[in-house]
């Protein structure tokens, strides 16, 4: 399939980290395009990558076929209602990344009657390692949905979701997620350290045990719990471990977390809209 262009209306670090994806994955850097108010960033940006740096988002919008929001919610509105003329004008795939935002707004403030697909990726995509849950409008015609998923797959895994409304569920599993075991990489380098280890011999074992947990879990044919089970023998360290977790309501604790997240998203999404 032909590379479709593409523009980025903000060049921030997750707009970087897809067009860094892209790129890596064979894509034509002369069909990226990309405009921010941040003039030195973005001509740094250009210069690394190979992209096109625009002088304004209309520029943006006149060359792409794909279009990619990625400045902060509180401006999105503003921008869009600016360029709505242009985009109505070009007709592009609109692919929004903001948070609390949704696809009854971003349609609304472009004119009405676009195709837009609406996802949450997160931090991760930094690294290429990214999780993002993708819904689209009835007008996002397949070979767009292939192109949207296309374009947040560059930077790890991206998955359809069955409603817009699931998006506050991704939001507090993947969303926030790496937020969660950032803290529990926190909380195990500190009792490392109570236990006597050295804070960096610390830090390097629960981040190798962490990357290497994930790595078994990504590629095993069994699920998490059944590789709890493996290594938990009984009346070994781990279970006398994983006993005082469950004891501490440490399944109640997780639940409640994610569950406050999802809340949250949804206040978030009823102000943005």
């Amino acid at each position: 399939m032909t590379h479709p262009t593409i523009g980025f209306i903000g060049a921030g670090n997750m707009a970087a980290s897809l067009i860094g994806g892209l790129i890596a994955k064979g894509y034509d850097p002369e069909c990226l395009f990309a405009s921010d108010p941040n003039t030195d960033a973005l001509q740094a940006l250009a210069q690394r990558t190979g992209i096109h740096a625009c002088a304004n988002n209309h520029e943006v919008v006149g060359h792409v076929d794909v279009l990619v929001l990625a400045v902060k919610p509180q401006v999105m509105q503003a921008v869009l209602m600016d360029m709505a003329a242009a985009v109505q004008a070009r007709q592009p795939l609109v692919i929004s990344i903001a948070a609390g935002i949704g696809i009854a707004s971003l349609c609304e403030w472009l004119g009405g009657d676009i195709a837009i697909v609406r996802c949450m990726p997160n931090t991760p995509a930094l690294v290429q390692l990214g999780a993002s849950g993708l819904y689209a409008n009835a007008q996002v015609s397949t070979q767009q949905r292939e192109q949207a998923q296309a374009i947040l797959a560059a930077v790890g895994i991206a998955l359809w979701l069955d409603s817009e409304e699931q998006i506050d569920a991704v939001t507090a599993v993947s969303g926030s997620g790496p937020a969660y075991f950032f803290l529990l990489m926190e909380a195990m380098i500190a009792a490392g350290e109570k236990l006597g280890l050295a804070p960096a011999t610390s830090r390097a074992l629960t981040l190798q045990t962490a990357l290497g947990a994930a790595q078994m879990a990504i590629t095993s044919d069994v699920d998490a719990a059944e590789l709890r089970r493996r290594v938990t023998s009984p009346g070994g360290t781990t279970e006398r471990a994983i006993t005082h977790f469950e004891n501490s309501g440490f399944r109640e604790t997780v639940n409640g977390a994610l569950q406050a997240a999802a809340i949250r998203s949804q206040e978030m999404n009823k102000k943005g809209n």
